[in-house]
């Protein structure tokens, strides 16, 4: 860890690695301050991941371009190996700060809990997210036990096993067809990725005779809110299932912005066509995906899903949001603005692609 700042201070890191660094390391830095001293430490790693974020990302307007992935492999992991090991201790910063064990006052308690809750959402879970698609058996434990600290560890298998074959078809638990508001989507989305991924395990399990990850998942989940009961009591305990479901809120709300409407044809025969770039939306705000480490290039991670994140590419004939991701989720919990705005988007993309096929 010390090691990585050291490579972000002096520059000598892959270059095009050096932004996501310091996007994503920055709010590491004063989340650390903030739970120890209070103060405007707290207020600004709070104002650094919601206000400047969305000001950068729609005020300035600049696209970074993807790296050569083999050049930049080992850098990018070394970031994502940061970011994980950060999150941990941040977690149990975060649950002291939000608990009151660090003498902060109530306000900035609130403010803690936003702060770390929005780093654990939108960085902690979007790094996760890229160490579970890594072949490394190290780096894909290291994401798993992320998600089973935000009490989410289910979605290490729903990720990978439906949500990445049967995207943009019904059999996708993640897949909101148009006309869906958010709300309608959340508990659905939630109780079929723990539910049916754990019908996937089971097969799996059965076939192969090992045991079902579900255990580790969930014995995980347990073992985090026993360590937080030991250390602070039940004010622990809450903190830590605050901050799991914040972190597990956004990660749909991810997903529903980034899938909403963008339907594969069901075939005669029952089948889906092949997955394209055209059913998964994007953004090109440069800041925010800096700091979710290219999340927002969502079409070229679902055609290539082993792509390390500085190499994802976005090109103008994808689906391209209207606002950044922090802009776009704030506008879907207002139902009516949401598909007001994107019904005729969904429509012309799905138009344009049946015509090109035709």
């Amino acid at each position: 860890m010390l090691w990585l700042f050291h490579v972000v201070i002096t520059g000598k890191m892959n270059m095009p690695l050096f932004p996501f660094a310091l996007a994503a390391l920055t709010p590491v830095i004063l989340l650390g301050l903030g739970a120890v001293q209070g103060g405007i430490w707290i207020w600004l790693a709070l104002g650094y991941i919601s206000i400047m974020a969305f000001a950068l990302d729609e005020i300035v307007h600049l696209l970074t371009p993807p790296s050569d992935p083999d050049g930049s492999a080992a850098s990018a992991n070394a970031l994502s190996v940061a970011l994980a090991v950060s999150h941990f201790g941040l977690l149990a910063l975060g649950v002291m700060a939000v608990s009151g064990a660090t003498g902060l006052s109530m306000a900035e308690r609130i403010a803690a809990f936003l702060g770390f809750g929005l780093f654990f959402g939108q960085i902690s879970i979007a790094n996760a997210h890229e160490l579970i698609h890594r072949t490394g058996r190290g780096l894909f434990s290291l994401g798993k036990w992320v998600f089973i600290s935000m009490l989410y560890g289910h979605v290490t298998t729903s990720h990978r096993l439906l949500h990445h074959p049967h995207v943009a078809t019904p059999k996708d638990p993640n897949f909101p067809p148009k006309g869906t508001s958010f709300y309608r989507y959340l508990p659905r989305s939630l109780w079929r990725n723990f539910t049916e991924g754990y019908r996937v395990e089971q097969v799996r399990a059965a076939r192969s005779g090992r045991m079902n990850p579900y255990a580790t998942y969930l014995g995980g989940a347990f073992a985090v809110l026993a360590l937080g009961w030991l250390a602070l009591g039940w004010a622990g305990v809450a903190a830590l299932v605050g901050f799991g479901g914040y972190a597990q809120f956004q990660h749909a709300m991810v997903d529903y912005l980034q899938h909403y409407g963008l339907a594969r044809r069901e075939l005669p025969d029952g089948s889906y066509a092949p997955q394209q770039t055209h059913h998964s939306w994007n953004s090109p705000h440069w800041f925010s995906a800096l700091m979710t480490v290219n999340v927002t290039r969502h079409s070229d991670h679902h055609a290539h899903p082993g792509r390390i994140y500085p190499a994802l590419r976005l090109t103008p004939d994808m689906p391209m949001l209207p606002y950044s991701l922090p802009a776009m989720g704030v506008i879907a919990l207002l139902p009516s603005l949401w598909f007001k705005m994107m019904d005729r988007r969904v429509d012309r993309v799905l138009a344009k692609a049946q015509g090109e096929l035709e």
